[in-house]
């Protein structure tokens, strides 16, 4: 199997007072807790639904 590019993202603020697209992004991405990290394929999808909220994501390295 080849090595697959994952990224790490991490929730660093709640998303209870944003807009419901902006919840189903975070949920979508298997994010469900605060500081929790998640690792997901390095994919223009999954990049794309970052960039829509950079406000509550960190990217880990």
């Amino acid at each position: 199997m080849a090595n697959e590019a994952t990224i790490k993202i991490k929730l660093v603020k709640s998303p209870i007072c944003t807009p419901e697209t902006h919840k189903k992004i975070v949920r979508s991405l298997g994010l469900r807790k605060m500081n929790q990290v998640v690792e997901r394929p390095d994919s223009p999808n999954f990049r794309g639904m970052v960039a829509k909220i950079p406000h509550l994501l960190e990217i880990v390295k």
